[in-house]
């Protein structure tokens, strides 16, 4: 009897719960009701992945009693599928599909549950390799690749699924969690609805990332719930409670559309099975209604709004194959080298194009072929590097050609107040100065891979973009031109991927922010070196050349590396400048 006692005294004391006892019971809807129609769950097993190549998996296709050929379902991806597809484990999302659909609550929507990728023992004594973390905790756009490349495709074999991104949903638990937010933070164009229980935003493969570089971004239509434990993980990679909060916090600031569901569970799908019903009517509520994308969030704290709200990205060509450069003049007419190809005759002809302020596009001079970063100088002809004749050109007026140098791979030049040229040269990984009077010669290292080059607006440095890598470099330009006191100043974003940033055009405005177009979008940064702004591109193919132009200046061009050579514009609310013009910049910080 005193062993008994004791024991009940010490349950009275401990934290948790008696066994048998249940803190979040599951509810009608995660229950088979009489009369609700029930969907049919197909299983499936993919084998000939491309993006994972080598990996197996099951997935399962459940496809609601309310489907019909003729008219297109929404879709809802589940990571882990098969724990969130059985009858008897916490989620049981069939069941609840059923119920849902059954009231209205949801639409009618096709599940796939998908399992990671495995790659099978070869041999007795050998085990399977989990492809888990690999697929699901990184930040790259592999996965996503894989589903709207895949899966997705294949189970439109079978099924009539809507394209609509505002009809797909995706969600998962832990790694499942986080994956499912990158999938559509990734593809806003084709999942816009996140579900996440205990998503692990920690630094398992990077993800704790997330926070700031949501706060950075450009906002995107997204719709997130999230739902996480204060007794969740706390481990080698970070608190799972706090980078929830962090994620919470961030989305909120950033003016997304979150719901963040809080509880004293750890991780496991506890919590996350009693309120998922419930998870799903604020996900899908309102529907048919699109995601809208915030509105960007503006703090006068760090100098006046950069993104006109009211302004998108719009075609301005997209029957030229333009090349990196992007030039404006005085007048903000923006000029570019462009290469019309006609395969049934297996000819090329190519001429230097402008696109006026009207938007009317018409040649300015002929034989643009080969020629890459372009600007114009104070005598107003058009500078470019001929890429293909290893040649720096001078382009007057009238279109009279002048060679100014030779033997050099020139990939993009600046040219300053008084005439002279800077100029990165790719092959041997330098920066180039041609003086007013012609005289040439290697002002430093550009890294590994010098790219964009750019003035500062009071032409005080000299900026280097290294493709290769996440620095921007600045230099101090001296009396005689001479660059001195060079720093990585500049400290981009990047993808998962590694340190690569593609950065390559690049221009700036008239408070003397830069704008470096890479990867990840168009970063913004101000005059401390510092990432505050990530525009995203309008396609998912980095930026050849970025330029301001238009009439007031205020109209941001830029011509992707891949893409047919469309030329896209955007109007900003901050201004640009011819970039020959010393600009004096206002006193104190913006």
């Amino acid at each position: 009897m005193r062993r008994l006692i004791l024991i009940l005294c010490l349950l009275a004391i401990m934290p948790g719960k008696l066994e048998g006892a249940e803190e979040y019971p599951l509810g009608a809807d995660s229950q088979r009701q009489p009369g609700v129609p029930q969907g049919a769950i197909t299983h499936y097993t993919w084998t000939t992945s491309k993006i994972f190549p080598g990996t197996v998996r099951d997935y399962w296709v459940y496809v609601p009693a309310q489907y019909t050929p003729d008219k297109p379902a929404c879709v809802m991806v589940f990571q882990d599928g098969e724990s969130f597809m059985k009858e008897d484990g916490r989620a049981r999302v069939p069941i609840v599909f059923d119920n849902l659909i059954a009231k209205h609550d949801m639409p009618v929507t096709i599940g796939i549950f998908i399992n990671p990728g495995a790659f099978k023992a070869l041999s007795a004594g050998q085990k399977d390799r989990s492809n888990r973390s690999f697929e699901y905790d990184a930040l790259s756009s592999s996965y996503a690749l894989f589903l709207v490349d895949e899966i997705l495709p294949e189970v439109a074999q079978h099924y009539n699924l809507s394209t609509d991104p505002n009809h797909h949903a995706i969600g998962g638990l832990s790694s499942g969690g986080i994956c499912s937010f990158t999938v559509a933070w990734n593809r806003p164009d084709a999942f816009r609805r996140v579900l996440s229980f205990i998503g692990s935003f920690a630094d398992l493969r990077g993800g704790d990332i997330y926070p700031a570089r949501i706060r950075k971004t450009e906002p995107k239509p997204l719709r997130v719930f999230l739902q996480d434990g204060s007794n969740d993980l706390n481990i080698f990679a970070g608190d799972w409670w706090l980078a929830n909060q962090a994620m919470a916090s961030a989305l909120k600031w950033a003016g997304y559309d979150v719901k963040f569901v809080t509880g004293d569970k750890d991780h496991d799908m506890e919590q996350g099975g009693a309120i998922l019903p419930d998870a799903l009517r604020w996900l899908w509520r309102d529907y048919p209604q699109p995601i809208a994308r915030p509105r960007p969030v503006h703090d006068p704290r760090f100098g006046p709004p950069i993104l006109d709200p009211s302004s998108d990205w719009e075609v301005v060509s997209q029957s030229y194959r333009a090349r990196w450069g992007l030039a404006p003049d005085v007048k903000g007419d923006v000029f570019f080298a462009e290469r019309k190809e006609n395969r049934l005759v297996a000819s090329t002809e190519s001429r230097i194009e402008r696109i006026g302020t009207d938007g009317t596009i018409s040649p300015f001079a002929p034989n643009g072929d080969g020629l890459y970063g372009m600007m114009f100088g104070p005598d107003g002809r058009l500078y470019a590097c001929n890429e293909k004749a290893k040649q720096i050109v001078g382009i007057s007026p009238d279109g009279h050609r002048s060679v100014l140098s030779e033997g050099l791979d020139c990939r993009d030049l600046a040219v300053d107040k008084a005439g002279g040229i800077y100029f990165t040269d790719l092959d041997d990984s330098k920066v180039w100065y041609i003086d007013p009077k012609g005289s040439k010669r290697v002002m430093n290292n550009g890294g590994a891979e010098p790219t964009g080059i750019h003035l500062s607006p009071d032409q005080s440095s000299l900026y280097v973009a290294d493709f290769a890598h996440r620095w921007v470099w600045s230099s101090q330009i001296q009396a005689d031109g001479s660059l001195a006191n060079p720093q990585l100043f500049y400290r981009l974003e990047s993808e998962d991927s590694g340190y690569r940033s593609e950065a390559g055009g690049m221009t700036v405005d008239s408070l003397g922010y830069l704008y470096v177009g890479t990867n990840l979008g168009i970063q913004v940064c101000d005059e401390e070196g510092r990432v505050q702004l990530i525009i995203n591109l309008p396609t998912r193919s980095s930026p050849a050349g970025i330029a301001f132009g238009g009439p007031d200046y205020q109209d941001l061009y830029v011509v992707p590396t891949i893409g047919g050579g469309q030329i896209f514009k955007r109007h900003m609310l901050r201004k640009g400048f011819p970039p020959w013009v010393q600009q004096n910049l206002p006193a104190g910080k913006p």
